[in-house]
């Protein structure tokens, strides 16, 4: 995959050249300057009328050690003095994972995670940091759906300061592969049901749900062990916080 190549995807839904990508997902821009995200996968686009799979180019040299998150990793890296960008997640379980999976490019790069308990109180923590040149905010948002509380909240703060970004998920568990954890599927929970107790209680597990949080969280070995809806999205806070602004901040 090269930045221009002209694709269009299976369904024949959407053409355009190649403009950007991550680990999970590619940018597409058709001639009108629209732009469309899609998954990466198996046989997922057209080239020239033909199906064709659209591979990430290789960076870094050849047999570079790589870490969780599969960026080429720094061996003996110190912890950069870390920037006043920041990047918020929702709960504890959210800063887990991305620690996991994230935490040797977050320390290469100098940012720092935190966690929020929720988002109710988005829009004053967002007033309280302050956001500015220099000292963006990325958030991170469960269940940032149309029409959702979330996603009102979420346009409430968004600016050019602040990416506010989610995934679909009642819960990050469900960002977890359900073949990593070594279940079929992540089921679904009745309305009104705690959704986490719910999930233990349907997969027979006889433990807390803390527990099993810690059991699902030791299942996670790489960003291949995620979905690709979490995984486009963390990358995408990274690169904000970290990025060059528009004026140069």
């Amino acid at each position: 995959m090269t930045r221009d190549l002209v694709v269009e995807d299976a369904e024949e839904t959407f053409c355009g050249a190649v403009v950007s990508w991550d680990k999970a997902t590619v940018t597409l821009e058709d001639r009108h300057g629209r732009r469309r995200v899609f998954d990466l996968g198996p046989a997922a686009f057209l080239v020239e009328g033909e199906p064709a799979t659209l591979v990430r180019p290789v960076l870094g040299p050849r047999g570079a050690p790589r870490s969780a998150s599969g960026s080429v990793a720094v061996p003996d890296a110190r912890a950069r003095v870390a920037r006043e960008s920041r990047i918020y997640v929702e709960g504890a379980h959210d800063a887990e994972l991305v620690e996991k999976v994230w935490g040797h490019d977050l320390r290469v790069e100098g940012v720092a995670v935190e966690f929020l308990e929720g988002i109710d109180d988005l829009p004053s923590l967002v007033a309280d940091f302050s956001p500015g040149p220099g000292r963006r905010l990325g958030v991170l948002v469960d269940h940032l759906v149309p029409g959702s509380k979330e996603s009102r909240i979420a346009g409430r703060v968004r600016g050019d300061h602040v990416l506010v970004v989610g995934h679909p998920y009642v819960d990050v568990w469900q960002a977890v592969r359900p073949r990593a954890v070594g279940i079929r599927e992540w089921p679904d929970v009745p309305h009104g049901v705690p959704w986490k107790e719910g999930v233990v209680r349907a997969l027979g597990w006889r433990m807390r749900t803390g527990e099993a949080w810690r059991r699902i969280l030791g299942s996670v070995r790489t960003y291949a062990d995620l979905e690709p809806a979490l995984l486009g999205r963390v990358e995408e806070l990274i690169d904000f916080v970290t990025g060059p602004h528009p004026d140069g901040s």
